[in-house]
């Protein structure tokens, strides 16, 4: 990897950990643990359409890393590892399916994986299978904040490009 392209992905994992710093001072909207909008998934959203997934996977575990070791808890990091990395898969698959095209629809299928993926750590960690009874709430909230995160990167992506033109 060249000097420059370090650089870059440098500065995307930094702008995505200072949203989801922002994003953590910011209280819950609703009293359902684990519904927040992931806006630090813009920075992936734009990654994934511009980037490889390779790339695109770099950035979101330095992230993940970094805002576990400075803001979480050493449970948080398996939550979030499981989600991110279900999401980024599906949201690979259905990005390529979509031909780069409709990035609020990659984003929703990101929002509702995402949730999955930490639902499902959280069954088998607890063994309780009340936990299941969050998944229509969890969907719910996936397509919802999905669908406004991916909205963000589409108007953010115009800007955030230019950071990088030429680069990755």
């Amino acid at each position: 990897m060249g000097l420059k392209k370090l650089t870059i992905l440098a500065l995307y994992t930094t702008l995505s950990l200072i949203i989801f710093a922002v994003e953590s001072a910011i209280p819950p909207l609703l009293p359902i643990p684990g519904i927040k909008p992931g806006l630090a998934n813009i920075i992936t959203l734009i990654l994934l359409r511009n980037a490889s997934v390779k790339d695109t996977g770099l950035v979101l575990c330095a992230r993940i890393l970094l805002s576990s070791l400075l803001f979480g808890q050493a449970i948080s990091l398996l939550y979030s590892l499981a989600g991110a990395f279900l999401s980024l898969a599906a949201m690979a698959l259905i990005n390529r399916l979509l031909q780069n095209r409709y990035i609020f629809l990659t984003s929703v299928t990101g929002g509702i994986t995402h949730n999955l993926g930490q639902l499902l750590v959280a069954y088998l960690i607890t063994k309780v299978s009340g936990v299941l009874l969050y998944l229509p709430f969890l969907i719910l909230a996936g397509m919802v904040a999905g669908l406004f995160t991916g909205l963000c990167a589409h108007f953010a992506q115009k800007y955030l490009m230019k950071l990088h033109h030429g680069f990755l």
